[in-house]
């Protein structure tokens, strides 16, 4: 463990019992999201109107009653969002000092065009000053997404060492990286690609250095606790599943069957949630989600 890290913020994302709540549609999955939440793009013009919408969105979603940490042990965010204020302080700020809950990053730019069955990140030319910015306002960790369409070996060995190469200078700038290689729930060779994931990460970690903490965020996978021996590695805080797709009983339900697997869900989290209900109805359905979730997760 590097001598920058906050040993509170480490324990609770070591060791709380809850899950990672994901807040972090950025501008391609925003739209998808707002009209999840009953406003459609016909109801707003431009990205400015877009994003102050769903950060409106997220608002009612942060402050809420049910979002506690007796649930809930962080929280990924979008860069537009941990550069607005939630009752006043930067999001991060009153997420951990009113909330007592952690966050993430989310850094990437979005994926590259499809080569070799997979998707890689496109660059991340502002990394640095991201990651410097996320400092200053209390971040702990960051996120970035590949995405893996088939079981082709070398596509994969690419999205790992990709994500390996940034997850290293995220660890020198004093955060603690998700790396999420995302497969793809609806290929048919899901198992086959999990089978090589688990061995091209397993060969990054024996020479990785135990002192730059990570974690990962996988898609559930076929075999049961396929990644639970992961936790072997000290440089691993916490292994934890995207929904992928799933509804939130069947991500849950899927879920339930892998050890000190958390969930960190965003659809699942969000499906039954809409601007036209009273706060009272939606704090009531949100805390439905969450509980169910969290469920699952302990």
């Amino acid at each position: 463990m590097k001598d920058y890290m906050d040993l509170k913020k480490l324990e609770v994302a070591k060791n709380r019992k809850g899950f990672i709540a994901a807040l972090d549609q950025s501008g391609g999955s925003t739209p998808k999201a707002l009209e999840n939440y009953g406003i459609k793009p016909s109801e707003y013009n431009g990205e400015e109107e877009m994003f102050d919408l769903v950060h409106k969105m997220r608002t009612r979603i942060l402050t809420s009653p049910s979002f506690t940490s007796e649930h809930i042990l962080g929280s990924i965010l979008f860069y537009k969002t941990m550069e607005s204020k939630v009752n006043g302080k930067y999001t991060a700020e009153y997420l951990w000092e009113d909330k007592n809950i952690i966050t993430f990053l989310k850094v990437d730019k979005g994926l590259a065009e499809e080569s070799n069955n997979v998707k890689i990140m496109k660059d991340i030319p502002d990394l640095e000053e991201q990651l410097s910015v996320a400092r200053e306002r209390g971040v702990f960790g960051t996120k970035m997404r590949s995405v893996i369409l088939g079981a082709n070996r070398e596509g994969i060995e690419k999205v790992i060492k990709q994500q390996f190469e940034f997850a290293k200078i995220i660890c020198d700038n004093g955060l603690v990286p998700i790396i999420e290689p995302e497969v793809d729930i609806n290929i048919p060779d899901k198992e086959e690609a999990e089978d090589i994931l688990k061995e091209v990460i397993v060969d990054e970690l024996n020479s990785w250095d135990k002192n730059d903490l990570i974690m990962f965020k996988f898609t559930i996978p076929t075999k049961d606790n396929l990644y639970l021996d992961l936790y072997n590695y000290p440089c691993v805080v916490r292994v934890v599943a995207l929904s992928g797709g799933y509804t939130t009983d069947k991500a849950c339900e899927l879920l339930k069957k892998n050890d000190k697997m958390i969930a960190s869900f965003s659809r699942a989290l969000a499906q039954n949630i809409f601007v036209y209900q009273t706060d009272e109805e939606f704090d009531r359905v949100l805390l439905e989600s969450i509980k169910q979730i969290y469920d699952a997760s302990v």
